[in-house]
């Protein structure tokens, strides 16, 4: 969606400060780059298909769902051109064995995924096996044949392993580097999301994710450089009634 410079002004989160700028997008503008996110424990299959409607109602990217609904929202969303996305090897990254990861990643796909985020193995990047992380990674994007996200918990890592996760990721394929998985990692940022931009290669983008919940906020994060929001408050931001208030993972 190409950006239409408003003459108002809006308070926009930039690097930690708010300031005014121009107003790039109204509210409901943002909805093309809202991943919609519904994965709390516990969710029913009437709530998962609300979830998906409220995708179309408004217009989101994706809707982001556990696996295990994933056939449900693929049917639901089937043909109007809303992304199905899915996650693996999370809430808890780096657990999951890379031949159960690449295993399950094709099962998404089978099932109606389109896109897919993933943990990465933090632990093995801290030991230093680079190319079993690199690995770990390709196998993935092997074996789903869609665009694959990889989450970097950027506050776990040091200057130095923060470089390696993102050059490992894009030699495995990555098609967008994520700065966190969630809100409990790390509150999406622009300083985050300009520190990926900045080292991306051409054809790599950026995802922000991570406690997204204000309209201000989004701005900030899209004037950085992100090109999808992943968020569970995508009808507070697109409404402009998201505030401190608001719950966001």
């Amino acid at each position: 969606m190409t950006a239409r410079v408003k003459t108002e002004t809006v308070k926009t989160e930039t690097g930690g400060a708010v300031t005014d700028s121009p107003r790039r997008w109204e509210p409901a503008e943002l909805a093309p780059f809202i991943q919609h996110t519904r994965i709390d424990v516990g969710v029913t299959r009437d709530e998962i298909i609300a979830h998906a409607r409220e995708c179309l109602r408004y217009g989101f990217n994706a809707a982001m769902v556990p696996g295990s609904w994933v056939p449900v929202v693929a049917a639901e969303l089937a043909g109007t051109g809303v992304e199905v996305a899915s996650a693996l090897d999370f809430p808890t990254v780096g657990v999951t064995s890379s031949a159960g990861k690449a295993a399950e990643a094709a099962e998404l796909v089978r099932l109606g995924a389109t896109q897919l985020d993933i943990g990465v193995q933090i632990g093995w990047l801290k030991s230093g096996m680079f190319d079993e992380f690199r690995e770990d990674i390709a196998g993935v994007v092997r074996a789903a044949g869609v665009p694959v996200k990889v989450m970097l918990e950027l506050p776990l890592l040091s200057d130095a392993e923060r470089e390696a996760a993102v050059e490992l990721s894009m030699d495995a394929g990555a098609a967008y580097l994520k700065n966190a998985s969630a809100g409990s990692v790390e509150i999406a940022n622009p300083a985050s999301i300009r520190y990926l931009v900045e080292r991306a290669r051409d054809g790599v983008r950026v995802k922000a994710s991570g406690g997204i919940k204000s309209y201000p906020q989004a701005v900030g994060l899209l004037e950085a450089g992100a090109v999808l929001l992943g968020t569970s408050a995508g009808i507070a931001i697109v409404t402009d009634s998201g505030d401190e208030r608001t719950v966001s993972y």
